[in-house]
């Protein structure tokens, strides 16, 4: 299997499962409503900024594999739509679900040789340090949504 099918692999199973950590993006929003996602829990982000947090960075990084320019910044990463209603909320995720597998699809499509060139500008790093970066970055806030899922749960 070619590198770039490995990391699309790994990108599939933090979205919707079958890592070794049992944890993934779709099991953890399941059964989360509008009320829930939008929920303020102390200082921390909710689940719907983290959510988008998390899916800005993989759209932004397909727009490049689509030959398009990175415009993504981390100044608008949380900046997310104003969704108030459950159909808005669903309505969301199954775009999410529907972009992720239209990237995970884009990533098989990579040829390894391109893993070491930069991806837009060398300030922003190797195609591999982004791809990476970015299943790096699912699972570092897919344990946030997990935590503040549980604490509103529980209360």
């Amino acid at each position: 299997m070619r590198t770039t099918q490995h990391i699309a692999h790994h990108l599939h199973q933090v979205y919707f499962g079958g890592n070794w950590t049992a944890s993934n993006l779709k099991d953890h929003l399941n059964g989360v409503t509008i009320e829930i996602a939008t929920r303020k829990v102390n200082d921390l982000n909710t689940i719907l900024a983290l959510t988008f947090h998390i899916h800005y960075y993989l759209k932004g990084t397909m727009d490049v594999l689509k030959g398009g320019d990175l415009t993504i910044r981390d100044t608008f990463s949380f900046d997310h739509p104003n969704i108030r209603t459950e159909t808005e909320w669903q309505d969301f995720q199954a775009n999410m679900w529907t972009e992720a597998n239209e990237f995970i699809s884009w990533i098989e499509k990579l040829n390894d040789t391109i893993l070491e060139t930069y991806l837009a500008e060398e300030k922003y790093g190797t195609y591999f340090r982004n791809l990476a970066g970015i299943i790096e970055h699912t699972h570092y806030h897919l344990g946030q949504i997990a935590i503040i899922k549980k604490i509103i749960v529980s209360s």
